[in-house]
């Protein structure tokens, strides 16, 4: 493991203490705002027209997938076929699982699952796993790492990933380390199989070190990780959250932070986005109250244009993937309707 002095010289050199928009970055997210096109569910609404003065679409062909933990009680009733025609008559591209029983009636095998995702015209881009647990026996990362790769590869996955924090080994900075290190080793152990293993944020990942006031969590994790193996999927909603929750350090001193800007230093690390929406309510803990996407404050306008509008400069291609999501929405059909009837609706500017 490397020293405090050592980190602390990794951290400044890739620019994550502090992090603040340059000039590019400003130059790349322009002055739009936030989408208005809640209007958009009409009969098609995967194919809302552009508005007048608009270019095209500002998400990435073929990019549009939804987290199927959003959908798990229709998964539990319905099936998964059934839900899966539902997502493609909305106008997704993609899933991402969060298990693969979700608790269907009846078993059903990973070659009948992929069939499934196959007729449906959808392509499985990715799945959560758990990232480790007491029980030996348990299918996460730590202790059934094998057969969490061959299943991915079964499934015909190009990603792997956890939505656990890596608070292992507890919150400091020799703790994160650590964790970096495990996840150096499942994405090594991914990479061999062709597939990128991936880290889910919550807020959490944005606070400071219990021994280091001075150094954000999600900082260690972003220096100790080998880019090369570990990618990261943002979690968007929760990153906001943390910027209301962990924009002061504990000794007091300020720590503003700006999501994008870790995705503007590093674009090749976020190969994947989880797209949630919340109202701003600085009365609450986090400071948001989740929604459908498009029924809330973050500007996504703003978000997904600066990502994809940096992707094409720099790469002259987009490759990133944007996953709608809510934890528990009222009625969760009607939430994938209409986040993807809202995401669809927006445009990029006509110089993106």
């Amino acid at each position: 493991m490397k020293n405090d002095s050592e980190l602390a010289q990794r951290l400044r050199r890739r620019g994550f203490l502090g992090v603040a928009a340059g000039t590019t970055a400003a130059a790349l997210l322009g002055t739009a705002g936030a989408g208005t096109a809640r209007a958009a569910e009409a009969a098609d609404p995967g194919r809302a027209s552009a508005p007048a003065g608009r270019g095209g679409p500002l998400l990435p062909p073929g990019r549009l997938g939804v987290q199927l933990y959003s959908l798990r009680d229709q998964v539990s009733t319905a099936g998964f076929a059934r839900v899966f025609a539902e997502l493609e008559k909305y106008g997704y591209d993609e899933i991402e699982f969060a298990g693969y029983t979700q608790g269907t009636a009846g078993p059903i095998t990973l070659p009948e699952l992929r069939r499934l995702v196959r007729d449906s015209g959808l392509r499985a881009v990715g799945s959560h796993v758990g990232y480790y647990s007491d029980d030996p026996t348990a299918y996460t990362f730590a202790t059934s790492l094998g057969q969490v790769l061959d299943d991915a590869a079964e499934l015909g996955l190009k990603h792997i990933g956890t939505a656990s924090g890596p608070f292992r080994y507890g919150d400091t900075v020799d703790a994160w380390k650590r964790a970096a290190e495990d996840f150096n080793t499942y994405g090594a152990a991914a990479k061999e199989r062709g597939i990128t293993f991936y880290q889910h944020n919550h807020a959490e990942e944005f606070s400071f070190a219990s021994d280091r006031p001075d150094v954000r969590l999600y900082d260690v994790l972003l220096a100790e990780t080998d880019p090369h193996l570990v990618s990261l999927e943002m979690d968007i909603y929760w990153a906001y959250c943390a910027q209301f929750r962990f924009s002061v350090r504990p000794d007091g001193k300020p720590a503003p932070f700006d999501p994008i800007d870790y995705v503007l230093k590093q674009p090749h690390r976020y190969p994947l986005f989880h797209v949630k929406d919340g109202e701003h309510d600085p009365s609450t803990r986090d400071g948001y109250r989740m929604t459908d996407v498009g029924d809330g404050d973050i500007d996504y306008q703003r978000f997904i244009g600066g990502v994809e509008r940096l992707a094409r400069h720099r790469h002259g291609s987009r490759s990133h993937h944007w996953i709608a999501e809510h934890d528990n929405p009222a009625d969760s059909l009607s939430f994938a309707r209409r986040s993807a009837a809202h995401l669809r609706s927006l445009r990029a500017k006509p110089d993106c």
